[in-house]
């Protein structure tokens, strides 16, 4: 019996558009919310998933996901991320974690 090899996780950086439902947490008069989320898989799929699982748990209401690529890639791509960012970036890595960075209400 071969073992397949290991695919190492990597960390994501999603923007997760979510709409309003009964007990979100979301201020008053907002119509949803975009969340910036840093989250581990070892593919970009699984990170999607894994971050709307979790965001369903905390009864937020999940509409859109656009992924951003992992480290390498926005590196590549010519993106600039500060330490801080980083650091997020590495916790989620280390926790298997969602982290969600921001959080930025929508309004009419």
């Amino acid at each position: 019996m071969t073992e397949k090899p290991k695919r190492r996780q990597q960390v994501y950086t999603l923007l997760v558009q979510v709409g309003r439902k009964e007990g979100d947490g979301l201020p008053d008069g907002s119509t949803g919310a975009g969340l910036l989320c840093y989250a581990s898989g070892v593919d970009e799929a699984e990170a999607v998933r894994e971050t709307v699982a979790i965001l369903k748990q905390a009864d937020l209401a999940p509409l859109d996901v656009t992924g951003y690529g992992t480290l390498d890639e926005r590196l590549a791509q010519g993106d600039e991320i500060d330490p801080e960012e980083r650091a997020l970036m590495q916790r989620a890595l280390d926790e298997n974690a969602v982290i969600v960075a921001q959080m930025t209400p929508f309004d009419d």
